[in-house]
C-alpha cells in the first residue's frame, strides 16, 4: 500500500537580500551562518526560494521508504 505523506519547507532563503531562515516547532527564525545571523536587509520585501520545484506530496511504500 502507498500512503502520502504532506512535507513542509525546513529553510528558505530570500532571492533579493539574503536572509537566510529555518523552521522551528512553531515558526521561521533567522538562521545562523559561520556563527552570525543571516538577517540580510531589514528593508526588503523578501521573495522567497519555494517555488514549484518544491513538491509538497511524498508517496511512500509499506516500509515507509519513499516511492522510485
Amino acid at each position: 500500500m502507498t500512503d502520502v505523506r504532506i512535507r513542509k519547507p525546513t529553510e528558505r532563503t530570500c532571492e533579493r537580500c539574503g536572509r537566510q531562515e529555518v523552521w522551528t516547532d512553531d515558526s521561521w527564525r533567522v538562521a545562523e551562518v559561520d556563527g552570525e545571523r543571516a538577517t540580510g536587509s531589514t528593508h526588503c520585501i523578501h521573495e522567497w526560494d519555494i517555488d514549484g520545484a518544491f513538491l509538497p506530496f511524498e508517496l511512500t511504500g509499506e516500509n515507509g521508504e519513499a516511492d522510485a
